[in-house]
């Protein structure tokens, strides 16, 4: 029995990630593509800031030349270093030692957990950097110039640090669309908790703050220096609201577009997978690739698309073993022990042979024979409306008229043991003389309905029609065509009985009146021209 503990810990760590000795986790390409989408936002919203601080916002810095040159010169020297010093921190907190090839179960364990952290954790630990970097730069601002004048620090280190919020932003949106492919690695190992990392209303209310809200403070703060200061005029004031309103709109909508898709991809993919459910195909699976609470909606969708294929497997499962029909009123209804009485048809059909084949012919031969002549068997109930109710050994039950209603379920019978006879003496009897079939159909007032315990019962169908059937199959199996039809079936039959004709009648076994007899017309035309006259069945 397995250790409950074991399990707890199998459900907390999930399935192993496949990973193979020597996997460094994050391929080169992601790699590369992570340096790229890391520094050129930053190296690009430096540029920006650059501009801004010295050109648009503190008119005083553009009047001293020495302090701009100064604060250039820090700039240039600031943004290699924190290139430098932001690649290397980077690659420290995403590197993900390669899987030593003799490497034990706990040690890939330990592995797997490493990489999940790195890959789940990737997009907050890289905005950590970029926004330390940026915080420094600011504070490096703020003390190169306060001492020139403390309103151009201000405005510069507020400059900075306002321009450093929002390009964080845009990386992070970045970061989480090219660690999407290892986040699906980790995520279908085992999905997302989501609680550990910022939800959907954090992603949303990140996004406008940092791509809308942050730029936008800065025009309020222009206004605010200018209403408070008085160094702005309204030309150069005009010109801080249109380059700060076009930043605004520029970076704001990257950032909102970035959210909207990392939000909206989730969501497309599990609509796009619920399209083909709809259609009946449960052999689908969403990519889980998000760690907000729209990942947990795709592992849940999964696991429902998990359930349907188990529901319908068994289902189909269960099909096979009663039939369709049965199964589908046993879902669609409560069940309950009991039957009614029904209208019904009965075919009983019976190998003749069997015993001399079971002993004579390797057992293997002997399971492909049976299973041919039950495929003929079923094919050709099934294509008149009828069910198999059970197998029994080399015979099998099939009713027609029940669970489901049948307006012609004797003519639906009788033309089943027909073709039945035939296809059964073509196709599986050709060329052997010691094979053959007895076919035996009645109908009439039967019960049906689920016999047995709440434990273990089965639908079925009892009454005289049944043993009147089995009666006829036994007499079949010793007369030309080896199917023969019962006076019952006759009278409720459709145009089917038109293609039947008397041959007497006899007293079955176990009966006390006699049982109208009637073979197919075909059949009797054969024996005639054979025998030279239309003698048939009698008593």
């Amino acid at each position: 029995m397995e250790d409950p503990v074991a399990r707890r810990r199998s459900r907390r760590t999930g399935p192993p990630i496949q990973a193979r000795a020597g996997d460094r986790g994050l391929s080169a390409g992601t790699r590369a593509l992570l340096v790229l989408v890391v520094v050129l936002p930053n190296v690009v919203g430096a540029g920006v800031v650059l501009v801004l601080a010295a050109w648009v916002l503190p008119h005083d810095l553009v009047d001293a030349p020495t302090l701009l040159l100064r604060n250039l010169i820090v700039f240039a020297g600031y943004v290699v270093l924190a290139v430098a010093v932001g690649a290397g921190w980077g690659h420290l907190l995403m590197r993900v030692r390669p899987l030593r090839v003799d490497a034990d179960e706990r040690q890939r364990r330990g592995w797997e957990r490493r990489f999940r952290r790195v890959v789940l954790g990737g997009p907050v630990r890289l905005a950590a950097v970029q926004t330390t970097l940026w915080g420094v730069a600011s504070a490096v601002f703020l003390l190169l110039n306060v001492f020139d004048s403390w309103r151009i620090a201000l405005q510069v280190a507020a400059t900075v640090l306002l321009g450093g919020l929002a390009t964080v932003s845009l990386t992070y949106r970045l970061v989480e669309v090219v660690l999407r492919g290892a986040a699906r690695r980790v995520l279908e190992a085992r999905p997302p908790s989501g609680s550990a990392l910022p939800g959907v209303l954090m992603r949303t209310l990140g996004g406008w703050v940092f791509g809308t809200a942050v730029p936008l403070l800065g025009v309020v703060l222009a206004a605010v220096a200018a209403l408070a200061l008085g160094t702005y005029d309204v030309t150069r004031l005009a010109v801080v609201v249109v380059v700060l309103g076009g930043v605004a709109l520029v970076l704001g909508g990257a950032v909102i577009t970035l959210t909207a898709l990392s939000t909206a991809a989730p969501v497309l993919a599990v609509r796009r997978a619920l399209k083909k459910v709809e259609r009946g195909d449960y052999d689908v699976d969403v990519p889980v690739f998000d760690t907000t609470e729209l990942g947990l909606l795709q592992a849940g969708f999964n696991t429902m698309v998990s359930g349907l294929r188990e529901r319908e497997r068994v289902r189909d499962l269960f099909g096979r073993q009663v039939g369709e029909d049965v199964a589908r009123h046993a879902l669609e209804n409560d069940v309950e022990l009991g039957g009614e009485v029904r209208e019904v048809a009965v075919l009983f059909v019976d190998l003749v042979g069997s015993t001399t084949l079971a002993a004579t012919r390797p057992p293997h031969e002997v399971v492909e024979l049976l299973n041919s002549f039950f495929a003929v068997v079923i094919d050709v109930v099934e294509h008149h409306g009828g069910w198999i109710n059970k197998f029994e050994g080399d015979a099998a039950l099939a009713v027609f008229g029940a669970p489901t209603d049948m307006t012609d379920a004797a003519g639906c019978a009788l033309a089943a043991g027909r073709v039945m006879a035939a296809r059964l003496a073509e196709e599986v009897f050709s060329g052997s003389t010691d094979l053959g079939a007895g076919i035996g159909i009645s109908a009439g007032e039967a019960v049906a309905g689920n016999i047995g315990d709440r434990r273990r019962y089965e639908y079925t169908v009892i009454g005289d029609p049944v043993n009147e059937a089995a009666r006829l199959c036994d007499l079949a199996k010793d007369v030309d065509g080896g199917v023969v039809g019962s006076g019952a079936a006759l009278e409720r039959a459709g145009d089917e009985a038109s293609r039947w004709t008397s041959v007497g009648s006899r007293t079955l076994r176990g009966r006390t009146t006699e049982t109208e007899l009637h073979a197919p017309v075909d059949r009797v035309d054969r024996e005639a021209e054979s025998a030279g006259s239309g003698a048939g069945l009698t008593s």
